[in-house]
């Protein structure tokens, strides 16, 4: 059977992308679909995986009272109406078509792993601004099937939010999208549950594995240097199946 090789990949990858502080649900769903899962069923099972290794934070970061709402909630309301019609959008727009864009969001995360710099480059800021990079990010992510942090991460910061307060409401938003985005490929794909049970699983474990090994002499530009190349591989290896 093949749960325990996707249990196993999920855990290796988990592992390594939680030692760079992100999550694996994006090298997970080309994988599985090289390896014969149907591409929107892979999206949803990384769409899962994403959700159950980042809920945790989430509500640490909420306890904790580091989370500013009122910068959050315009965010969050964007993102958990758009990522489920971005998922439904997926059914409309040719699959070809998606695993193009995925193929280059693929790239875009590799490359701004390896160099995006936190520095702003305008300035707009406002509730409106936010709404709008909610809308946006939460119609891309619902459509690729990711949870959407390696995209909204930068264009906040890019538009002059506090790099620290951005990746708190980020962890605070994209789990809670992601499984909208989830919920709302549920309605028309067929899901297989002992995958989905054997890559969570995986991924849990893989995120304490990580978690553990981070304790040790690996630094995260290492780690996120390794991941870069991982996601190019990946990409490329897309590419070569569509062009």
């Amino acid at each position: 059977m093949e749960y325990p090789l996707y249990f196993l990949i999920t855990y290796l990858l988990s592992t390594l992308f939680s030692m760079a502080g992100t999550g694996a649900g994006i090298a997970l769903i080309p994988v599985l679909h090289f390896l014969g899962v149907p591409f929107n069923l892979a999206k949803a099972v990384g769409l899962f995986v994403g959700f159950s290794t980042t809920v945790t934070s989430t509500v640490m970061n909420f306890r904790r009272k580091v989370l500013d709402i009122r910068f959050a909630l315009p965010l969050a309301a964007a993102m958990l109406l758009f990522a489920p019609l971005g998922a439904q959008l997926s059914r409309l727009v040719d699959e070809q078509i998606i695993k193009t864009l995925f193929f280059l969001f693929l790239i875009f995360s590799a490359t701004m792993m390896l160099f995006f710099r936190k520095n702003a480059k305008v300035h707009y800021q406002s509730p409106r601004v936010l709404v709008a990079a909610g809308t946006a990010v939460g119609l891309i992510s619902g459509l690729l099937g990711v949870g959407g942090g390696n995209l909204l991460l930068p264009v906040l910061i890019l538009l002059g939010y506090a790099p620290k307060k951005v990746a708190v409401a980020v962890s605070f938003v994209v789990p809670f999208a992601a499984f909208g985005s989830f919920v709302s490929y549920a309605t028309f794909v067929q899901m297989d549950y002992p995958l989905l049970l054997s890559t969570t699983l995986g991924a849990v474990a893989g995120g304490y594995t990580g978690n553990y090994l981070m304790h040790f002499r690996l630094t995260p530009s290492q780690i996120k240097k390794t991941v870069a190349v991982i996601l190019y591989l990946l990409a490329l290896k897309m590419g070569l199946t569509l062009f």
